[in-house]
């Protein structure tokens, strides 16, 4: 059991059911559509999987269509985007695969000066979509918002037919500047922005004017505003998926899981000890859901951010699911 602040819940066991064949390492990404199923998308021979909401496995598909998976965002008209931060795309899909079509430029990286993933090279006016995007969000009047990302320092607007709209943010640590904008949110008004390597959410009308900058997180990897007006905040932490440049800190929160209420309250909060083998430790947050009920879904890079530190993360899920007890 699980008391965090006002929520109660219970961390269930070996979920979800992973078939053998679908090549799996590790989840970057979990979307629920109308039925409460979970998509998740997913670094596998097979990326995009999708479970009942007990865990059982129902159908996967897009083989060979991504270069890197990184993030998925379901959308009200029961579509999903699906981000490939290394293919530099950003694509719509029907719900069983069917292609619709790109978002913005396809394939090539834009030119922002940046060398690798290292963003302290980034050009100070940061540059056009993509390169290395991260997340979408669907905003107010159906447009979309992706962050951009590994090798930008940009959030980019688009209207609902795939429109470039405006772009905002330029590399940097100064408020509305970027360092790795990781993840998005929205509560139908505002967008937030998991400025992870700033260690802050900020948050933007949707005209890209800064509002509000929350600081009490951690590397925060994603952000959801949830049916309840509750943001849920997954951060990465210090003690994993570092840059060559960083050191772990493990004086400092490991992975974690903060909400808040839409005024940067902090209503609950679980993990952060270090201790991600604990039923309410994490190893590498990387994005998180919650569906009609409540229930919290989360996805963990436990593969890739391991690399870093050179831990044997085997044994560790990378999948998970919390049941909402009350709260």
């Amino acid at each position: 059991m699980i008391d965090a602040g006002q929520m109660r819940l219970v961390a269930v066991p070996d979920w979800p059911e992973i078939p053998e064949q679908v090549g799996f390492v590790e989840a970057v990404g979990v979307a629920v559509d109308s039925q409460d199923r979970v998509f998740v998308f997913a670094r596998a021979d097979v990326p995009v999987l999708i479970f009942k909401s007990d865990g059982t496995f129902v159908t996967g598909w897009g083989e060979g269509m991504f270069v890197r998976p990184h993030g998925i965002t379901m959308s009200s008209d029961e579509t999903v985007y699906l981000v490939d931060d290394m293919g530099h795309s950003v694509r719509q899909f029907s719900l069983d695969g069917e292609f619709i079509r790109a978002i913005g430029p396809s394939g090539q990286p834009s030119e922002t000066g940046v060398s690798g993933f290292d963003h302290r090279t980034i050009h100070a006016s940061a540059g056009p979509p993509f390169n290395l995007p991260t997340n979408l969000v669907i905003g107010p009047e159906g447009n979309l918002f992706v962050s951009d990302g590994y090798g930008n320092a940009r959030v980019h607007r688009y209207s609902a037919d795939g429109e470039l709209l405006l772009s905002w943010g330029a590399p940097g640590d100064l408020p509305g500047q970027f360092n790795v904008p990781h993840g998005l949110g929205t509560d139908g008004q505002r967008i937030f922005v998991a400025d992870r390597e700033n260690s802050r959410v900020q948050i933007f009308s949707p005209d890209g004017e800064l509002l509000s900058i929350w600081s009490d997180v951690a590397r925060p990897a994603q952000v959801f505003v949830a049916a309840d007006r509750m943001v849920y905040v997954f951060e990465l932490g210090f003690h994993t998926g570092l840059f060559p440049w960083q050191s772990q800190d493990k004086s400092r929160p490991g992975g974690r899981m903060s909400v808040f209420d839409l005024d940067g309250q902090l209503v609950a909060r679980w993990g952060g000890h270090g201790r991600p083998t604990e039923y309410d430790g994490f190893y590498a947050p990387h994005d998180v859901v919650l569906d009609s009920s409540g229930n919290i879904y989360t996805a963990e890079v436990k593969t890739a951010a391991a690399k870093s530190v050179g831990d044997d993360t085997s044994s560790l899920p990378s999948l998970r699911k919390f049941a909402r007890i009350s709260g």
